[in-house]
């Protein structure tokens, strides 16, 4: 199984990239908020992460093998979760993803079904239904500092992610409620200040009280 390609790209399309690789031109599907990150890197060398699948059915003997990609793995990581979600399979997932991943987790944890059904293909069951599921497994994904220019997160922002989850979900063992947590949590990021550890972060938080 591929986990990651890189290549040239010769084209950007609606809904996938044309990506060489020496002398074989791969087709790369990717959802709308990929798709405009490189929609000005035409002739570049890029590097995506991949997952695969096969397109067909059980009434078809033709099985079509099909390469999704996203600039960075925890934009994989958060495909992979969404395609959890019951009556969600990875086509309608592709056309859904049309903001940033951090927009897309924010909405969930804060259980805004509403907003959810603005994405393509999303109604109000769908959106009620991808709430219940993913509401308390989207933290390190809607923490995720925001790139500049929707570039993809560096390695370094995505282990800053996971840091702040386990710092949310320290302060909830403390006593405070999730909405608590994280409005505390949102304060500490938007201080800029660097922090190391869980630790630092529970001292920040309630450094502020006083």
């Amino acid at each position: 199984m591929i986990t990651k390609i890189t290549g040239v790209i010769n084209r950007v399309l609606d809904e996938e990239i044309r990506l060489q690789v020496g002398p074989c031109e791969h087709q790369v599907l990717t959802p709308e908020f990929v798709r405009r990150q490189v929609q000005t890197l035409t002739g570049q060398e890029v590097t995506f992460h991949i997952s695969e699948y096969l397109e067909g059915n059980q009434m078809s003997s033709r099985f079509i093998p099909r390469k999704i990609g996203f600039l960075h793995e925890s934009e994989l990581e958060f495909f992979d979760l969404f395609c959890t979600v019951d009556k969600i399979g990875v086509k309608k997932a592709l056309k859904a993803l049309g903001r940033p991943i951090k927009e897309i987790a924010d909405a969930i944890q804060r259980q805004d079904a509403k907003w959810l059904t603005t994405l393509p293909g999303i109604g109000k069951t769908t959106a009620e239904q991808i709430v219940a599921t993913l509401r308390s497994k989207v933290t390190r994904f809607a923490l995720m500092p925001a790139s500049a220019g929707g570039a993809p997160l560096s390695p370094a922002d995505a282990a800053t992610a996971v840091l702040f989850e386990d710092a949310y979900a320290a302060l909830m063992s403390l006593g405070l409620s999730p909405a608590d947590a994280r409005t505390r949590i949102d304060q500490v990021i938007s201080s800029g200040k660097a922090c190391k550890s869980v630790e630092e972060v529970i001292s920040l938080v309630f450094r502020k009280q006083d």
